[in-house]
């Protein structure tokens, strides 16, 4: 029999990353698909650890907000947006990871782009620069298509976008071109078509700006005044870190305790001691907290970002974000002496610039004169441009302030891209979205002492003892020691030991026009030093001559009783010189040695991976509430033993639960007829490592059918002959406030074949139903059961929801229907038991609502 065709993602391990953008329900399905064809993947409410790098080989996440995004890109494990996992699946291939980067320095990557009449050369260039940041391109106008490039709507191309009545903006080139030019993203309505604001606006109307939000909370470096913390509607951002607070942030006992108030709250730990530490806040780039920190990978950021978490309750790493990361005691290289002021720059943008220029060690004036060294400039209309142009001062754009600082040198402000204004733009909109580079910071601030200072990819026990090694030595000395060190290091700056990224980032981008489209310094080129490069190649020889370690840990880590000690050492008498036998087989004995023994454990488990033989929904699990890893690894676990986790209640064929609930999983499987099971079946599976009998462990709960009516094995029986069509017929309304939430009870109703509304008291309702419209002859209810004539609203007894019951009785009453005003447990009851229950036992009135009131 011929082999069966291999999966898509068969040979990727995919981890998917919760955000705002990529909520939990999401990720499951999408983990749904990835495992469906083959893949294996598994879901991080907080991001990958960093010794996870050995077991992924895809990321999947909306943002690059998660605490270890560096580490992962600097073991050039690519990071992908949702979008990467469809466009793979339609065209039946992995697809190119760079489309799909949710990196925002890729500023085009949401744009697909078509091209109309214009140009040869123009559309070669802009799809050059499209691609190159990001983007798609399309070479027809379809339903994918954000952007259409033309020079009139009079196109073919275009007037199929107004006949079909698309989403797609139609735009002069000229967006483009300023877009490539500036290295960020414009507002795109000065360039639209009809009427293009750019060709028909004087040179002295005003320009329209709007509130930048990429500055907001990211303004300052030191807040004057602590944040009132938001209110948390889901997990805290601090919940199970370590955060050490540095004594260089200046703060009084009293603030502080406030702040570890706060952080205690919300489910974090404080630390004196920089090992320990997860997040490190401090103030400046220097000192041993600083250095040591930054040097064992930790989470570095400064008393504003702390802020930011707390009043947001949303993570974002200090380096997207300039001020957010601790400022340096010293000025930029050629900063000391330069006197600046800001000119057409409003809002937040403005304050935040003005910090900017006093944390790269030039002095901000508020007016212009003659002494002013430079001029920063939202757009070159204004007097304070021209004065600075007759007195030949420095005309530049923010982002000349933004690259020195982020490169920590004084950017030549000959290069075009700080010189270009776009006529109808204002670039405060634009401020803030430069991001520090870690190699720069590293280079300047933190450089190794040797090349073993930079943890390379060990397990993480044998990561902890090397950077116990790196604090050891500095924890004894002086400051003026610490202050000696640290002049010879920024004297003699020492490699880094990380990997090498991407030749292809590195490479310009080059078109027809590229003197037009593309100025020569890119801001997003990733820098790399000659000394950087020697130190990636020695920390990869380090840990070549490390393997023959490693293997020995991972064998003894195996035994009874785990590793005594740390293992054997190299230079121990007793020990096994692995890879003198290694290669004495492979001489003499070639075809002898399995290519299992090769690989990884991973991939082993991979290619002996049964067949799924149950899809199982669970719910109510403690063992998994709170601990996000031990539930990934169970679910790998039982994957290994064919039992598939599902979240979607109509693919399960088995249901486990500790007892009979009612939570929205329950019911719903319910209708699906699984069969049931408690969850001990789990544990029992995990704990034997094998695929136990599931009828060994049915669920019983006498308390619980005894309180809700019902019996659960004759539901199971009844929703098989139900078959999802109990509720066929009935509309169900449901206030919108209501405990529990709507989309739960919606989800309800129509898994058991219903309608489920909105009702808010302003609509008529609709005067046909669906049983009315169904001729479905499978239907098992007939004209005398409760529901025919009738229609439902799910409330409670509270004011509020009362108020609506009069209009929901009147236009009940104008489609010739029974109003029925019931509680919840109308519906949950039908679903839990399978049967239709009349409403009169569940309905509500005026008078109960009265005796809440009392």
């Amino acid at each position: 029999m011929a082999d069966e065709a291999p999966k898509l993602f068969e040979q990727c391990r995919v981890f998917v990353v919760c955000s705002q953008e990529l909520p939990l329900e999401t990720a499951e399905q999408l983990a749904a698909i990835i495992e469906e064809h083959g893949g294996d993947p598994s879901i991080h409410q907080s991001g990958p650890e960093k010794f996870d790098v050995i077991e992924c080989t895809h990321i999947v996440s909306s943002t690059i907000q998660f605490p270890s995004y560096d580490y992962f890109s600097n073991a050039l494990i690519p990071v992908v947006k949702p979008s990467w996992v469809h466009a793979s699946l339609s065209k039946h291939k992995l697809a190119n990871p760079r489309q799909h980067s949710p990196d925002p320095r890729l500023f085009l990557n949401d744009v697909v782009v078509t091209c109309g009449d214009i140009p040869e050369g123009d559309k070669d260039a802009i799809i050059g620069g499209v691609l190159a940041k990001g983007g798609l391109y399309s070479p027809r106008v379809t339903g994918m298509v954000t952007h259409l490039v033309d020079l009139t709507e009079n196109s073919d191309k275009a007037r199929m976008v107004k006949i079909k009545g698309m989403r797609v903006k139609i735009v002069l080139p000229h967006w483009f071109d300023d877009c490539l030019k500036l290295g960020h993203r414009i507002d795109e309505r000065p360039y639209m078509l009809p009427d293009p604001e750019i060709l028909r606006a004087g040179p002295d109307d005003p320009i329209r700006w709007s509130e930048n939000k990429d500055v907001a909370g990211a303004s300052t470096p030191a807040p004057s005044a602590m944040p009132t913390p938001g209110k948390l509607n889901q997990p805290s951002v601090f919940e199970g870190k370590s955060v050490m607070l540095s004594k260089d942030l200046g703060i009084g006992s009293h603030l502080q305790q406030s702040i570890e108030a706060v952080l205690t709250r919300g489910g974090c730990s404080m630390t004196r001691n920089v090992d320990e530490a997860d997040w490190v806040v401090c103030r400046f780039r220097d000192g041993f907290v600083y250095r040591t920190a930054s040097r064992l990978d930790k989470v570095v950021g400064n008393l504003a970002w702390l802020y930011y978490l707390m009043t947001f309750n949303t993570y974002t790493r200090p380096l997207s974000r300039p001020l957010h990361y601790p400022v340096s005691r010293t000025p930029i290289p050629g900063f000391a002496g330069l006197k600046i002021s800001l000119s057409n720059y409003v809002g937040e943008a403005r304050i935040y610039l003005e910090n900017l220029i006093a944390a790269s060690g030039a002095e901000c004036t508020k007016t212009l004169r003659q002494e002013n060294t430079h001029l920063i400039t939202a757009h070159g209309t204004s007097e304070k441009c021209n004065a600075a142009k007759e007195w030949g001062l420095e005309v530049v754009n923010h982002l000349w302030l933004e690259d020195s600082y982020a490169k920590w040198k004084e950017q030549p402000v000959s290069d075009p891209r700080y010189t270009h204004f776009p006529s109808r733009t204002n670039l405060s909109d634009v401020v803030g979205q430069k991001m520090l580079d870690h190699d720069v910071l590293e280079e300047n601030f933190f450089p190794s002492t040797d090349a073993e200072a930079e943890p390379v990819f060990l397990p993480q026990a044998m990561q902890t003892k090397d950077q116990n090694a790196i604090a050891r030595p500095l924890a004894g000395k002086s400051d003026q020691e610490e202050a000696k060190d640290s002049e010879a290091t920024h004297d003699t700056p020492q490699p880094t030991g990380k990997k090498p990224r991407r030749p292809s980032e590195n490479k310009k981008l080059q078109t027809p026009v590229r003197s037009r489209l593309i100025p020569e310094n890119k801001e997003n080129e990733t820098p790399s030093s000659t000394s950087s490069r020697k130190s990636k190649d020695a920390a990869t020889a380090r840990l070549h001559d490390l393997a023959p370690d490693l293997a020995l840990y991972e064998k003894e880590r195996k035994r009874v009783g785990g590793v005594i000690y740390g293992g054997r050492r190299k230079s121990d008498e007793d020990r096994v010189d692995m890879t003198k036998n290694q290669k004495k087989r492979r001489s003499a004995e070639p075809q002898d040695e399995s290519d299992d023994e090769q690989m990884t454990d991973a991939k082993r488990q991979k290619r002996t991976r049964p067949p799924i033989s149950m899809h199982l929904l669970i719910t109510g699990y403690q063992k998994w509430v709170g601990h996000e890893k031990t539930e990934d690894a169970d679910k790998r676990h039982l994957r290994e033993l064919g039992i598939m986790v599902v979240q979607d209640a109509r693919r399960c064929t088995h249901l486990a639960a500790p007892a009979i609930l009612r939570t929205t999983k329950f019911v719903n499987a319910l209708a699906y007829a699984p069969q049931i099971v408690s969850t001990e079946f789990i544990t029992s599976c995990l704990k034997q490592d094998k695929l136990l009998n599931p009828s060994d462990f049915p669920l019983v709960d006498k308390a619980a059918e005894t309180k809700f009516q019902f019996s659960l094995e004759t539901a199971v029986g009844k929703a098989k002959a139900n078959r999802n069509k109990l509720l066929n017929g009935f509309r169900v309304y449901c206030v919108e406030d209501i405990r529990g939430g709507f989309d739960a009870f919606k989800s309800i109703v129509e898994t058991n074949g219903g309608e489920c509304l909105l009702f808010r008291g302003r609509l008529a309702l609709a005067k046909n139903s669906r049983r009315e419209e169904s001729d479905d002859e499978d239907s098992d209810m007939d004209g005398d059961e409760p529901g025919r004539n009738e229609v439902f609203l799910l409330s409670s007894v509270e004011p509020r929801h009362a108020r609506l019951w009069p209009r929901f009785r009147q236009v009940a009453e104008d489609i010739k229907k029974t109003p029925r005003i019931v509680r919840v447990d109308w519906l949950l009851d039908i679903a839990m038991s399978q049967e239709l229950r009349a409403a009169g036992d569940y309905e509500v009135t005026e008078e109960m609502v009265e005796a809440v009131d009392e």
